[in-house]
């Protein structure tokens, strides 16, 4: 059986409660045994930690997600260097920069987003970015600190974009996005790019692929992705497999 790494999943997210064993079980004969659960605010971290600290294939990340501004506190960024003392993460994330959502104030978002870029320096660790509307400034401010590799989750971008995010040791975060026809600049990317600098992902409960649409996304659903990938990169759907669980052991160190 294939071994995947699903680089990007919220499974702690509340719409699993119903079904999380249940979720895990599908996940396993899929094929998933590792899965990085980001944080997205300072509540969800013992929530994540509680979650990760029960499965093993579940690997923590703790951070403070641009779109959940509001509930930030400029302390939080002091509580979380204290939080990555005391618990594993393999990743500070999701961190960075949104601006599709007129709502959040742009300046705010940069002051989490580089203090987090610090921290995550500080403590050796990779960044899970997220970067919608925003890609060009995150690369040039994570370029500007230096000192940091991670992914850039859910890369929606130029290839302009990610050879510039590649120059800086960065990785790609691709999930079910790639699986629409639609995505031609996306697919080009992936069909093309350096195969160790690939993730997939699911972003689970969101962004399902096309064979999912309108549906829950869930780890399971990572083997409609490296098929789609697989078929775009005229390769074995193994080689994807093996190569981007090893790109992921190598990044998050697990």
């Amino acid at each position: 059986m294939l071994e995947l790494t699903d680089s990007h999943a919220h499974i702690d997210d509340a719409g699993f409660d119903g079904d999380r064993d249940a979720m895990f079980e599908r996940a396993g004969r899929a094929g998933i045994r590792h899965i990085v659960v980001p944080a997205i605010d300072k509540a969800s971290w013992t929530r994540i930690a509680d979650l990760c600290n029960k499965r093993p294939q579940a690997l923590p990340a703790y951070g403070l997600h641009p779109i959940f501004l509001k509930q930030h506190r400029r302390e939080h960024l002091n509580d979380l260097r204290t939080y990555l003392e005391s618990n594993h993460a393999v990743a500070v994330g999701e961190i960075g920069l949104d601006f599709f959502l007129p709502e959040l104030d742009p300046a705010a978002q940069r002051e989490y987003f580089v203090q987090q870029l610090h921290i995550a320096r500080d403590f050796d660790l990779p960044v899970i970015v997220h970067a919608r509307r925003a890609m060009d400034e995150v690369t040039s401010t994570m370029k500007r600190i230096g000192g940091l590799r991670g992914v850039v989750h859910s890369f929606s971008g130029s290839l302009q974009q990610a050879e510039k995010l590649w120059e800086l040791g960065f990785h790609l975060g691709i999930g079910g996005p790639v699986t629409y026809e639609r995505a031609q600049r996306l697919r080009h990317v992936v069909a093309t790019m350096p195969m160790e600098r690939l993730l997939l992902e699911t972003d689970a409960p969101d962004q399902p692929g096309a064979c999912h649409r309108g549906e829950r996304n869930e780890p399971a659903n990572l083997v409609e992705v490296l098929e789609v990938i697989a078929g775009l990169r005229g390769v074995d759907a193994s080689v994807v497999a093996h190569a981007t669980t090893d790109n992921a052991r190598g990044l998050f160190r697990f």
